[in-house]
C-alpha cells in the first residue's frame, strides 16, 4: 500500500507541474504571434525583436532564434534554426510525462501483489489442524483485496493524466507549427533596410568601394 501511494504522489505532483507548464501555452504563444507578425508586416523589426525579448512564453525563444540568425546566415539555414528551437520546445513539453505513463502501468500489478503477500500472511496465520471459518478468512483477505483496488485507481488516473497532457502537447506542437511557419514567411520578406545587419553589411561594402575609388583616383 506504501508504494501505491507514493505512486499516487508521485503522479499527482507531475500532473500539477504539467498543468502549470501548459497553462495558458496556447493563448500566450497567440498573442506574441500577433504582436511579432503585426511588427513585421510594417516593419518595424526591432520592436517585434523587444516584444519577444520581454515576452514569458517559450516560443519567443522560438522567434529570437530567428531574429538573431538573420541576416548572418542564409534564409534556409535560419528555417532550420528556428524548426530547431521548435522541437526542443515541443520536448520540454512532454518532459516528465513517462512518469505518468509508469504509474499507469505498475500500480495494477504492484496492487496485486501486495494482495497476494496479504493473502499469504493471512493465510500463514492458521494451523494446518485447526478449523478455518470463513468469517475468520474474510477480514484479512478484504483488508488485502483493497490495496488491488487502490493500484486499479491509482493507474486509472495516471492513464486519464497521461492521455490529456499527450493530447494537448501534440495541440500545443501543431499552433507552434503554424505560428512559426507564418513567422518565418514574414520574417525572410522583410525588406533589407530593415534589418540592422544586412543594413551594415551593405554600407561596409559602400564604404569599402569608395575608399578604393578613391584610391585609384589619387594614383592618376
Amino acid at each position: 500500500m506504501g508504494i501505491v501511494l507514493a505512486f499516487s504522489v508521485t503522479g499527482l505532483a507531475v500532473a500539477i507541474e504539467r498543468a502549470i507548464a501548459q497553462w495558458k501555452f496556447v493563448t500566450r504563444a497567440r498573442s506574441l504571434g500577433d504582436v511579432v507578425t503585426r511588427c513585421l508586416a510594417r516593419g518595424a523589426f526591432d520592436e517585434g525583436r523587444s516584444a519577444c525579448e520581454r515576452s514569458p512564453s517559450p516560443v519567443a525563444d522560438v522567434f529570437l532564434v530567428g531574429y538573431e540568425r538573420l541576416g548572418r546566415a542564409r534564409p534556409e539555414h535560419v528555417a532550420t534554426a528556428v524548426h530547431r528551437e521548435r522541437m526542443r520546445v515541443n520536448q520540454d513539453l512532454r518532459i516528465r510525462l513517462w512518469v505518468l505513463g509508469t504509474v499507469g502501468a505498475t500500480a495494477p500489478f504492484v496492487g496485486l501483489f501486495g494482495t497476494v503477500v496479504g493473502i499469504m500472511n493471512a493465510m500463514g496465520r492458521f494451523r494446518g489442524d485447526e478449523e478455518v471459518k470463513f468469517t475468520t478468512v474474510s477480514g484479512p483477505i478484504s483488508e488485502a483485496l483493497i490495496v488491488t483496488a487502490v493500484g486499479i485507481g491509482v493507474a486509472v488516473g495516471a492513464v486519464i493524466l497521461f492521455n490529456f497532457f499527450s493530447q494537448r502537447a501534440n495541440r500545443i506542437a501543431t499552433e507552434m507549427k503554424l505560428l512559426t511557419d507564418e513567422f518565418l514567411e514574414l520574417l525572410l520578406e522583410t525588406p533589407g533596410e530593415t534589418q540592422p545587419s544586412r543594413k551594415n553589411k551593405r554600407d561596409d561594402a559602400d564604404r569599402e568601394h569608395g575608399d578604393q575609388r578613391e584610391q585609384k583616383i589619387r594614383e592618376t
